[in-house]
C-alpha cells in the first residue's frame, strides 16, 4: 500500500538536497494538456544530479511512497499525473527534471550528443544545428517536450519515415531503477552485443521500469537542400500511391509524408485566422511531403519529376519557394493539434494501421460515426508510417460536452476496428492512464504476462 511523504522523510530530503530542489507545486504538475486527468498534489522535488535522483527514489522505495517522473508535461495520455487510491489518499513524490537540463558532452566527429533528461527538444535541435548536424525527432511540442519523456514514451513525430522512432536515435541510457541503483549505460557504441539491450527495455516503458536521467543521442548529417510541397489528393489511397512513387523516385530522401484533412485546415482557419493558407477553401484531403537532399538540388526539378510520374493523382498543389514558405507549410500542419484543442473534441485517437488498410478504415469509420449524427472528423497524421490521429468533433456551433453520452461508444468502436485490422491503439502517445484498460483488452496475453513479470522483477 502506498504511503504519503512524512515529516521525517521531507526533513531527510531537505538535509541532503539544496533548497533549490524544492520548488512550489503549481497547477502544471497536476494537469495534462487535454484536461482529462487531475492529479493529487504531492511533494515536489527537482533534483540537479543523477545521484540526487537515486537518493530520492531509494528512500521512496524503502518508505513505499509513489514516484511520478515529470518532464515537459506534454504527454497526452495522463502518464505524468498521479491519482491515488481513494481508500489510501496517498500523495506522491512528483520528480521534476526541470533542473537536469544540461548537454553533458558533444562528440562532433562521432555525431553523438549526451544530454540530461530535462533537456528540451528545441534546445537539443538548436545545439545540433550549431554543429551543422541534425537531431531528427520533430514534434509540435518541441519547445516544451523534454528528452527523458520523449524516450520514456518512445515518441514519434514527423520524421519517423526516414529516421525512425525515438528509440532509433539512442546509443546509450543512464537510468535510476526502482531501488535507487543507477544503470550506467551511457554508451556511444554503435555495436554492443554484451547481453540484453536494457536501453530499449526502458525506452517506451513510460517510467514503469526505471527513470531515464540521461541519454547518448545519435545526430544526423544536416541536409543541404529540400523540397516541400502541399498536394491536394482525392483520398488517402491516392496519397499512399504518391508516397510509393516518391520513394521509388527519391529513395531515402523522402523525410516526411503527412496526411491532412480539409477539416483540419478549416479548424486552423477558424481558430488561427492570421495563418496564411494556400487555398480559400481547403481540399478534402492533402498530403505534405518533404524531400531532404545532401547535395544542392533544385527543388523545382524534384517537384517536376514527381508531377511527371504522379500528376494524375494530384488535384492541385503548392511548392515552397523559400525556407520561409516551407516553415509556413509545416506551421499549418503543426498547428492542427492546437486548433483541435480550441474546437474541443468528443474523443481523440492515436492509432496506427497497416498502410494498405488506411483508406478503407477512414471511409468505413467515417460512415459508421456519422450514423450518430452530423459529427465532424479530423483525420491527420504521419501517413508514411501508418500513424493517424483520428479525432471526432461535434457539429459546428455545438459543444463536445453535449455528446458526452456518445464518447465511450465512439472511442471503443474506433479501437475495436483498428484491432481487427491488425493495428495499434497507441501509435506514439503511449498507454498512460488513458488506455490502461484497453491494453488489457487488446494486448496479447503472453506479452502482457511477460511485461508484468519484468515489472515485478525490476
Amino acid at each position: 500500500m502506498l504511503k504519503t511523504v512524512s515529516t521525517k522523510f521531507e526533513k531527510d530530503l531537505r538535509n541532503v538536497l539544496p533548497e533549490t530542489a524544492f520548488p512550489t507545486v503549481s497547477a502544471k504538475y497536476l494537469t495534462e494538456p487535454r484536461n482529462k486527468f487531475y492529479g493529487n498534489s504531492g511533494f515536489l522535488v527537482a533534483p540537479e544530479t543523477t545521484e540526487q535522483v537515486a537518493y530520492v527514489v531509494a528512500k521512496a522505495n524503502a518508505d513505499r511512497i509513489g514516484v511520478v517522473p515529470f518532464g515537459g508535461g506534454t504527454g497526452l495520455v495522463g502518464g505524468q499525473i498521479f491519482i491515488s487510491d481513494p481508500d489510501t489518499n496517498a500523495s506522491p513524490i512528483i520528480l521534476s527534471f526541470e533542473r537536469m537540463c544540461n548537454i553533458r558532452s558533444l562528440y562532433q566527429s562521432e555525431k553523438v550528443m549526451t544530454v540530461e533528461a530535462g533537456a528540451v527538444l528545441a534546445d537539443v535541435q538548436s545545439r545540433a544545428a550549431e554543429l551543422n548536424l541534425l537531431f531528427p525527432i520533430s514534434l509540435a511540442s518541441k519547445g516544451s517536450a523534454q528528452i527523458g519523456g520523449l524516450l520514456a514514451t518512445n515518441a514519434g513525430g514527423m520524421n519517423v519515415l526516414r529516421y525512425g522512432m525515438a528509440r532509433d536515435q539512442v546509443l546509450g541510457i543512464e537510468a535510476v531503477m526502482a531501488d535507487g541503483k543507477i544503470l550506467n549505460g551511457l554508451s556511444r557504441l554503435r555495436k554492443d552485443n554484451t547481453g540484453y539491450d536494457l536501453k530499449n527495455l526502458l525506452i517506451g516503458s513510460e517510467g514503469s521500469l526505471g527513470i531515464i536521467t540521461a541519454a547518448s543521442l545519435k545526430l544526423a548529417a544536416r541536409p543541404k537542400s529540400e523540397m516541400t510541397a502541399l498536394l491536394a489528393v482525392p483520398d488517402p489511397a491516392s496519397g499512399l500511391r504518391i508516397l510509393n512513387i516518391s520513394r521509388d523516385l527519391f529513395g531515402e530522401s523522402v523525410s516526411a509524408f503527412e496526411l491532412i484533412s480539409g477539416q483540419g485546415l478549416l479548424f486552423v482557419a477558424d481558430t488561427f485566422p492570421e495563418f496564411r493558407q494556400p487555398w480559400p477553401e481547403p481540399p478534402v484531403w492533402t498530403v505534405l511531403i518533404q524531400l531532404d537532399f545532401f547535395e544542392n538540388k533544385c527543388p523545382n526539378s524534384s517537384f517536376e519529376k514527381l508531377y511527371e510520374h504522379a500528376g494524375e493523382l494530384i488535384l492541385d498543389g503548392v511548392m515552397a519557394q523559400s525556407l520561409q514558405d516551407s516553415r509556413d507549410l509545416w506551421k499549418l500542419r503543426e498547428t492542427i493539434p492546437q486548433a483541435n484543442k480550441k474546437i474541443g473534441a468528443i474523443c481523440s485517437h492515436d492509432i496506427s494501421l497497416p498502410l494498405s488498410e488506411i483508406d478503407g478504415f477512414v471511409a468505413t469509420m467515417t460512415s459508421e460515426i456519422q450514423l450518430s449524427g452530423p459529427l465532424r472528423l479530423n483525420c491527420f497524421g504521419h501517413l508514411g508510417d501508418g500513424s493517424l490521429h483520428f479525432n471526432i468533433f461535434p457539429p459546428a456551433g455545438e459543444l463536445a460536452e453535449s455528446y458526452e453520452h456518445l464518447r465511450m461508444d465512439l472511442y471503443r468502436s474506433v479501437h475495436q476496428r483498428v484491432h481487427r485490422l491488425g493495428g495499434s491503439i497507441s501509435a506514439e502517445h503511449g498507454i498512460g492512464r488513458l488506455k490502461a484498460d484497453e491494453l488489457d483488452e487488446f494486448g496479447d496475453p503472453t506479452k502482457l504476462n511477460i511485461m508484468r513479470a519484468l515489472k515485478k522483477t525490476l
